[in-house]
């Protein structure tokens, strides 16, 4: 499994320079990304390979942080995510955009924009109610249970709530091209969270 992470910069447009066609693409900033740890099924009951991103200022860590990232030769880093899966890179190896290529099929992590409490029409996509005949059925949700049987609101029930702000993985996409030079993954489409928002980028 390949993966790395990255920081979204934004959207933008690239157009085809022999046809002209315009494509849609998330710009993000990927890497460099330095191996930490290396988890095997004989040692931690699960494969997968731990990267850091984004270095950082060594008072902003703790000193267990700061001695984990040591022990592999690493400096501070922000972060630190695991990528699930067997791999064969090692401990003080760096994962770069390279390892990714244009037209590669990529899933992408991470947190959702946050929409605040919100009601059913615009977190659930209801319906409202009839607005001839004086009806004050505006945007109410409606029924929630029967009265007798069973007499309480089910759980799991699709009701008003807090709507955004939770891990998303979003599927199907593509990288269109890569700038090794700046750090730079265009990804064709949107990707979750909002503008500098950490994500996941993994092979599909």
């Amino acid at each position: 499994m390949k993966g790395i992470v990255g920081k979204k910069l934004g959207m933008t447009q690239v157009f085809d320079p022999e046809t002209g066609a315009m494509t849609a693409v998330t710009v993000v900033e990927a890497g460099p990304c330095p191996v930490i740890q290396v988890k095997t099924v004989d040692t931690d009951g699960y494969d997968a390979v731990q990267l850091a991103f984004e270095e950082t200022l060594e008072r902003k860590l703790s000193k267990p942080e700061l001695g984990h990232l040591a022990k592999a030769g690493a400096g501070p880093h922000r972060h630190l995510v695991e990528v699930r899966g067997e791999s064969p890179l090692a401990v003080g190896d760096t994962v770069t955009v390279e390892t990714f290529e244009p037209g590669e099929a990529i899933k992408v992590t991470g947190v959702s924009i946050g929409k605040g409490f919100q009601g059913t029409i615009k977190r659930h996509g209801f319906t409202r109610g009839p607005v001839s005949h004086g009806s004050h059925n505006v945007r109410a949700p409606g029924s929630i249970g029967a009265s007798a049987t069973p007499s309480r609101v089910m759980r799991g029930k699709k009701m008003p709530g807090r709507m955004g702000g939770s891990r998303v993985t979003q599927l199907g996409l593509v990288v269109h091209e890569v700038d090794p030079e700046r750090n730079l993954m265009l990804i064709r489409g949107s990707v979750p969270g909002s503008a500098s928002g950490i994500v996941e980028i993994r092979s599909a």
